[in-house]
């Protein structure tokens, strides 16, 4: 983990400035291991993969609305089951498409902060744990964080979204 008085990437210190624009005292940590896949994060912090809140964005197929799914890093997001909350077929949103959405690039991208506000759905098998660890703008940055507050955080709504 780098020294608390390095300062964070630019795209790690919008995260940590939303979160304390939402009275959140959450700490972005950057570390010296990549944290870009659910298990990556997971080796990184020691703790388990499914504590992993990993930020998808997926597009709207008719509309290309994002959205943004926070999905338990142990599980697969149903794609059938967001297309029914979104009233339409949904795609994998493609690198360039989720970094002009939210500003951030995949491995990276952050509940919070993003250049465009999104609508959000959380994976409700995340409320199971006490904390998870959170994106935070860059595949080296993640927070910790109650799964609980989440929907808070994002003004997202808890739903199931595990697939099988």
């Amino acid at each position: 983990m780098s020294a608390a008085h390095e300062p964070l990437p630019p795209a790690a210190q919008r995260v940590q400035d939303a979160l304390v624009a939402r009275g959140r005292t959450y700490v972005v940590r950057q570390l010296d291991r990549s944290t870009r896949t659910a298990s990556e994060a997971a080796d990184a912090v020691g703790c388990l993969i499914g504590q992993i809140a990993k930020s998808l964005v997926f597009r709207g197929q008719d509309s290309g609305r994002p959205v943004l799914v926070i999905a338990c890093g142990a599980n697969r997001v149903s794609e059938a089951r967001l297309a029914e909350l979104l009233g339409e077929p949904v795609v994998k949103a493609t690198p360039e498409f989720v970094r002009e959405m939210t500003g951030f690039a995949i491995g990276g991208v952050a509940p919070v902060g993003h250049a465009t506000p999104l609508p959000v759905y959380i994976d409700e098998d995340l409320l199971q744990f006490n904390v998870v660890w959170a994106a935070a703008g860059t595949p080296h940055a993640l927070f910790p964080l109650p799964p609980s507050d989440l929907a808070t955080l994002t003004e997202g709504e808890v739903v199931t979204l595990r697939a099988g």
